[in-house]
């Protein structure tokens, strides 16, 4: 027995070689193999990963190390499930080598396809198949640089936990490599084998690309291998291995494919974003877990956030019955001192910025300086009085011109300060910052609290004086000062590209850079060199009204989480510093997490998304957090009147239309509409706008009312003379090139939108080049994505409609008056709840309504906006885009609409009378319907709409005049030679006595029966049966004639 034993046992060196290669992160899954079905077996008696930091996790391993050391000379069969990994997501197996990592003091190991000397033995000893193991060979500048990132420390950890559950959240800050090396994990670890596909969601397309990019870079791979899919473009391939993309495009593939068989594991990155499609992909993903897990197809999921706000996902027992596993993961942080004002002010803030910012510049040592404020005309502003304040020494005239704008600049400045503390009612006394550090005393070590004590008693001297004692000679305010040079760049989203790239690059010689951003730099961005960090607190949100749909943008206090994200971006390189204007107590009061999206946005779309893959209960779905009940059934309210889900039949009692209530199924338009990515209002402009020739229009129009911010903001106050007229001159560049493009007539009733039509179609025409943009205040950045979601747009109606035959046509010609009128229909049709009337002369009760309009769901006047083409123009009824909230509400993307269309258009947003008896109700032939005239009054406000000719409404008086037209030979014209051989006059349908009369009642109840109130009805009724209807028709003729009737019936008129 002792000699079998020494024939299967390892030798030391190579026991030392697998310690080496397993404690480095990068070969320990060659060696540890489990069972799967074993592991599945014992699964239910294990134990909960639990969280493991720091130290702790260190002195575990290290422990757990010498344990497996000590007794691996003497391992019995049994205990292998205690050290051996598990490998799940693949069905082959391959034993390759790990390459040897550079600089590591281990012994080389065997050639490739060559096992170790014990490799056969062990695998006879085991049942276990081994373990996949991909090689990937990284060059040793990469391979020291991902060394350096404190989550390589923690792969075996993530992998174990991997392996033993379905679903893993790894938490770890900004910094920590989890983006870029946890795919690389699971690549080596074999679960893109077999085809496979390991799927990265990332909330932005910037990161989707680059992150593609950058891992293909790491690993040494084409990006054939590691590729990315965004909303417009791709290079994924079918040697594709690694996919990075963006939650909305793996939402589509779910569409599709919803057990998303061809991936083995999804990692969900940047989950504390909390987006939208983020919370559906997750409670998506947490049922399609368990329905791969029952067909034995395990799909791995990964949910990857920067804060340790994972209550939501570990506590929500609808969405993870059994709490998955939380892997917390160190962050390469460096120590930042967190510095509180004693004073919050409360508007003046970005003054209080300049302030700062002067007094970091001047007395502090090098380093960046990083701003936060809430939006682009604030960042516009400091930016201009940080550069006169501290100019960059420039040659020639332009310098002196600048000086002289700059002293002006801040003279003006000094006498408004003046004036504020003039209106003071008392003197505030001299205020000092607190000094508060981010980690709590005594986590960190003696020799950085010295240092920051030697910090701090240098940054006491920041401390500002904002009594009447002047301070304007401290804040540089007197005087440029040019001896001090500060480059200072601008930062928020919609700066142009090449703009936002210049923050990445070394400052100029002898400048120091200062960065003013808004919440853009939080997150999304990490800009190098960065010591300072000067935070205002503030952050502007779009907020949506639930009932009104009324926008409007609010500057409010951002939460614990983004105040701790900002501090952060000062620890990046070396220790810093932030400076909160604003206090301790304030940042007490101050919500810990900012609310999730998906509670603060109406969600109509995803609403439709959702009943696109059959879920028609989506008050049970499993949302990380849920929606109001309010916004779902505003949701389902707008779906229903789009015509894109199923109106509840009319219960008799409450219960059942409490029941039937956000459980309505999707309508074959609303499938349609849902194959569209836009919002569900465009969706069902692009489905009605098939005639006509009018898709290129509707295509072009609703890309462009997709993408936000088409012109350049023109409105910014002015640094100097010659930048206030350069401005007066653009701004009427483009009020001139919109008139133009708005053109007269009924061009012009298409309003604002055929604004959008015309400069998209110009731009396009002019080759779409940045210069043709700058000329006509056009943002190029906002003109390309319109370029690429028209040819997405083009793409899917291709696919609904194969033979419309689109294309993105660069030289599009306008279209005709036909056409816009078309246009203008299908506008309505879509934007019907967003309905406007102007306030008549009669009806003015205050000044404040005058020119004003007045809209069903809100009680204060509204207003088109001054940009509008239509301003002037006050057209009776209009459909708006968005009402936006400023010092009033006005209208954007206006266009009018011609009152008789409202309830053609709009029949489920009105009140309609009954029929009228003039003119009578009369038959179409074209529709096989009954139609006839009624009045109606738009809902909630009651506004009079004319009478108009509409479907005969449901009912009993729709039976009987059907009956009375099929009688009259309208329907079917063979019935009508037997007309002068009626025993009774068809009119006797419509009289009060008809029911006395035995053939009257027996056709009426007969069409009751089969529901045929149409001729589609009635076609289909006789398909059925060729019989129906017969015998209650040769009632009304006399006996003789029964047997030339039964012989030509059914009276279709292919018979």
């Amino acid at each position: 027995m002792l000699r079998k034993l020494s024939e299967v046992q390892a030798s030391e060196a190579e026991m030392r070689l697998f310690f080496t290669t397993s404690k480095l992160g990068m070969g320990h899954r060659m060696y540890q193999t489990r069972d799967r079905k074993s592991d599945e077996i014992a699964a239910p008696g294990q134990e909960k990963i639990s969280s493991l930091s720091g130290a702790h996790r260190k002195r575990h391993r290290q422990e757990a190390e010498e344990e497996e050391s000590e007794s691996s000379m003497e391992s019995e069969p049994d205990e292998a499930p205690g050290t051996e990994q598990a490998q799940a997501g693949t069905g082959t197996t391959a034993a390759h080598q790990p390459p040897a990592l550079p600089g590591a003091r281990s012994e080389s190991p065997a050639p490739r396809g060559q096992p170790p000397p014990a490799a056969a033995p062990a695998v006879a000893k085991c049942p276990a198949e081994p373990a996949v193991f991909i090689p990937v060979n990284r060059s040793p500048e990469m391979q020291e640089e991902r060394l350096k990132l404190p989550i390589l420390s923690e792969e075996q950890v993530i992998m174990e936990a991997v392996a033993e559950h379905p679903i893993v959240i790894v938490c770890g800050e900004t910094g920590s490599g989890k983006t870029t090396q946890v795919p690389q994990f699971l690549y080596e670890a074999g679960y893109s084998s077999d085809n496979s596909i390991i799927g990265v969601t990332e909330p932005r397309r910037v990161a989707a690309m680059a992150m593609s990019q950058r891992v293909a870079k790491e690993m040494n791979l084409s990006q054939r291998v590691v590729s990315y899919q965004i909303r417009y473009e791709g290079n994924v391939t079918e040697d594709t291995r690694i996919k990075f993309m963006t939650d909305g495009v793996l939402l589509k593939e779910i569409q599709k494919d919803f057990l998303l068989l061809r991936y083995k594991v999804v990692v969900i990155d940047e989950a504390h974003e909390r987006s939208v499609y983020t919370d559906i992909l997750i409670g998506l993903l947490s049922r399609i877990v368990a329905l791969r897990a029952k067909r034995h197809l395990p799909l791995k999921l990964l949910i990857m956030s920067a804060t340790l706000r994972v209550e939501d996902f570990t506590q929500n027992q609808r969405l993870f019955a059994t709490p998955p596993p939380v892997i917390k993961v160190e962050a390469r942080q460096f120590p930042v001192t967190v510095h509180f004002n004693k004073r919050t002010p409360l508007d003046d803030y970005s003054g209080e910025c300049f302030r700062k910012v002067c007094r970091i510049h001047r007395l502090l040592p090098a380093g960046g300086i990083l701003v936060f404020l809430t939006g682009q005309a604030e960042v516009h502003a400091l930016c201009r009085r940080l550069r006169r304040a501290f100019p960059r020494a420039t040659p020639g005239p332009p310098e002196k011109e600048d000086q002289k704008d700059s002293a002006e600049e801040m003279r003006k400045f000094k006498k408004s300060r003046a004036r504020a503390k003039k209106a003071r009612v008392a003197t505030l006394p001299q205020i000092s910052l607190d000094n508060y550090s981010v980690l709590p005393v005594g986590e960190g070590d003696e020799d950085r609290e010295a240092e920051m004590d030697d910090e701090e008693a240098l940054g006491s001297d920041l401390d500002l004086d904002l009594g009447d004692g002047g301070d304007d000679g401290a804040d540089g305010g007197d005087h440029p000062d040019a001896s001090l040079p500060l480059y200072v760049l601008p930062l928020y989203s919609l700066l142009a590209p090449e703009k936002q790239a210049q923050v990445f690059k070394p400052p100029p010689e002898g400048t120091r850079l200062c960065v003013v951003a808004t919440n853009v730099a939080e997150t999304s961005l990490t800009i190098p060199g960065i010591k300072y960090v000067v935070d205002c607190g503030k952050v502007k949100k779009r907020h949506y009204d639930r009932v009104t749909g009324v926008s409007s943008f609010r500057v409010t206090w951002v939460s614990q989480a983004s105040a701790d994200q900002r501090a952060g971006r000062a620890g990046r390189t070396e220790p810093g510093h932030c400076y909160r204007l604003y206090s301790s107590a304030v940042f007490g009061d101050f919500e810990q997490f900012p609310p999730p999206e998906i509670t603060r946005r109406p969600v109509e779309d995803l609403i439709l998304q959702m009943k696109a893959l059959n879920i028609e209960k989506v008050i049970n779905f499993p949302f990380p957090t849920p929606p109001s009940v309010e916004a779902l059934i505003a949701a389902e309210e707008l779906l229903i009147a789009l015509g894109a889900l199923q109106a509840p039949e009319k219960a008799e009692r409450m219960k059942q239309l409490q029941r039937s209530r956000l459980s309505c199924p999707i309508t074959t338009l609303g499938r349609t509409m849902a194959t569209f990515p836009v919002a569900p209002r465009y969706a069902k402009m692009l489905a009605l706008s098939r005639q006509h020739g009018c898709l290129p229009y509707a295509i072009t129009i609703v890309a462009a009312m997709t993408v936000r911010e088409l012109f350049e903001e023109l409105d910014r106050p002015a640094a100097s003379d010659k930048e206030l007229a350069t401005l007066k001159g653009r701004r009427a560049r483009v009020a001139q090139m919109k008139r133009i493009w708005a053109g007269q007539g009924a061009s012009l009733k298409l309003g604002d939108l055929m604004v959008l039509l015309g400069a998209v179609g110009a731009c396009e025409y002019a080759g779409c080049s940045p210069q043709f943009c700058e000329a006509n205040g056009l943002r190029y950045k906002a003109m390309m994505e319109i370029r690429r979601l028209r040819g997405q747009l083009t793409t899917a109606v291709n696919a609904v409609c194969p033979e419309a035959g689109l294309f993105v046509d660069p030289k599009m010609q306008p279209p005709s008056e036909s056409q816009v009128t078309y246009l203008r229909q299908i506008v309505a049709a879509g934007l019907g709840d967003r309905l406007a009337r102007r306030v008549q002369s009669e009806d003015l009760l205050d000044d404040k309504w005058r020119n004003a309009y007045k809209t069903p769901l809100l009680d204060d006047p509204v207003f088109i906006h001054p940009s509008s083409v239509l301003f002037r123009e006050l057209p009776e009824f209009v459909v708006y885009q968005e009402i936006v909230e400023t010092t009033k509400m006005y209208m954007k993307g206006v266009s009018t609409v011609d009152v008789p269309w409202i309830p053609v258009l709009l029949p489920s947003y009105c009140q309609f009378d009954q029929p009228l008896d003039e003119p009578p109700p009369t038959y179409c032939p074209e529709k096989g319907r009954v139609l006839c005239h009624r009045a109606s009054v738009f809902y909630r406000v009651s506004w009079p709409l004319p009478a108009v000719q509409v479907d005969f409404p449901e009912g009993i008086d729709r039976y009987k005049h059907f009956a009375r037209v099929l009688l009259e030979g309208q329907v079917f014209r063979k019935l009508a030679s037997y007309q002068g051989c009626l025993l009774s006059s068809p009119s006797t349908m419509l009289k009060t006595w008809a029911r006395l009369q035995p053939r009257t009642e027996s056709l009426l109840r007969a069409l009751v029966a089969e529901k045929a109130d149409c001729r589609d009805a009635l076609l289909a009724a006789w398909k059925k049966n060729p019989k129906y209807l017969l015998a209650e028709y040769c009632e009304w003729l006399p006996q003789a004639m029964h047997a030339d009737v039964e012989k030509a019936w059914p009276p279709t008129p292919d018979r």
